[in-house]
């Protein structure tokens, strides 16, 4: 039986890991991100999700130069996004050292070099990250870090995705980003059901229950982001939790 995972999203900008609260990236928590995924490499995590949400596409190669060097240090898989608007630039981050890519606007804006980049890599290397927030109390997928609405709700937008070809999806809803109160189970568990491949929870996590709670509504891998740099050794603690929950989940770990 496939193990769920447990997943830490880095959010990084200009090299900086910084905290995320309804998408915006104020505050700064860690000045050096080799140090944040070093921690978690040895503090029990399954993956790693890195993303740039620098302003601008000028980081892309501060970025890949991060994910560089910090792959050459780090033996958990990682997924890499951000600024992914060009066949080579997705290309180069697997270069650098990712397991996946991360894609979000390009989904939306530029299929065509989506579907190339699955079939360069295959679809196992695609994560199609999902962003959405309730507009007038209806869930509409949104992209371009957030600002700009697409008028498709996320079940129908997932839908789309698993018969382009993507390999994973990994879900947010930008309303509970940073706030707290968990995952939004409800699309959450729609999405689950509606798709054939793997999805991710992210999004809201403060306790860890709320990590039990994403998989009890489906999702194949729960992660967080702002928790587990405010708590001594995070994820081995989640795991533990999970596991006398009963999920099958690995074996908490702790490598010196």
């Amino acid at each position: 039986m496939v193990k769920n995972r447990l997943i830490a999203s880095i959010i990084v900008r200009d090299g900086r890991v910084v905290q995320s609260e309804q998408f915006k990236h104020t505050n700064v928590i860690h000045y050096d991100a080799i140090h944040a995924i070093d921690n978690f490499t040895r503090w029990s995590v399954d993956e790693i999700v890195l993303i740039n949400v620098s302003r601008d596409s000028s980081g892309q190669q501060k970025f890949k130069e991060l994910l560089s060097y910090v792959t050459r240090k780090c033996f958990v898989p990682i997924t890499a996004g951000g600024w992914i608007n060009e066949l080579d630039y997705g290309l180069s981050l697997i270069s650098s050292g990712s397991d996946k890519i991360l894609i979000n606007t390009a989904l939306y804006e530029n299929p065509k070099m989506v579907q190339q980049l699955i079939e360069r890599l295959g679809k196992q290397c695609i994560v199609a990250s999902i962003d959405y927030r309730y507009i007038n109390d209806a869930p509409i997928v949104c992209i371009d870090r957030g600002e700009k609405s697409i008028g498709i709700d996320p079940v129908s937008w997932a839908n789309q995705l698993d018969s382009m070809g993507v390999g994973e999806i990994y879900l947010n809803c930008i309303d509970r980003d940073g706030k707290r109160k968990g995952y939004d189970l409800n699309i959450l568990g729609e999405i689950c059901h509606a798709v054939s491949i793997p999805v991710i929870a992210f999004g809201g996590v403060f306790r860890w229950k709320h990590l039990l709670e994403g998989i009890q509504a489906g999702a194949d891998a729960v992660a967080a982001a702002n928790i587990f740099h405010y708590t001594e050794h995070a994820t081995k603690k989640a795991k533990r939790f999970l596991k006398e929950a009963g999920v099958n989940i690995r074996e908490p770990r702790f490598i010196n």
